[in-house]
């Protein structure tokens, strides 16, 4: 699972473009503020491997969007 390399490994710009934005500064906001432990520790790992900040910032969206996506799944609220 964590070994996967691909050939290609641009981003798309497919889909909704103000909810791509509205991920991207929702995990800016969430970095200074330190609001969310796990998104916070995946984004020092992922740093500390060498990543460059937007790099970063961009797993660190498609992460918060996965936690989203299990919590309407489940229909259960947030537990940090």
């Amino acid at each position: 699972s964590g070994k996967f390399t691909s050939t290609s490994t641009r981003i798309t710009k497919r889909g909704s473009k103000r909810l791509r934005r509205s991920l991207y500064l929702a995990v800016q906001c969430g970095m200074r503020k330190n609001a969310n432990a796990r998104i916070r520790s995946y984004y020092e790992k992922k740093r500390k491997e060498g990543k460059p900040y937007k790099v970063v910032v961009i797993a660190c969206a498609n992460k918060l969007l996965h936690h989203i996506f299990a919590i309407l799944q489940k229909g259960q609220p947030y537990q940090a």
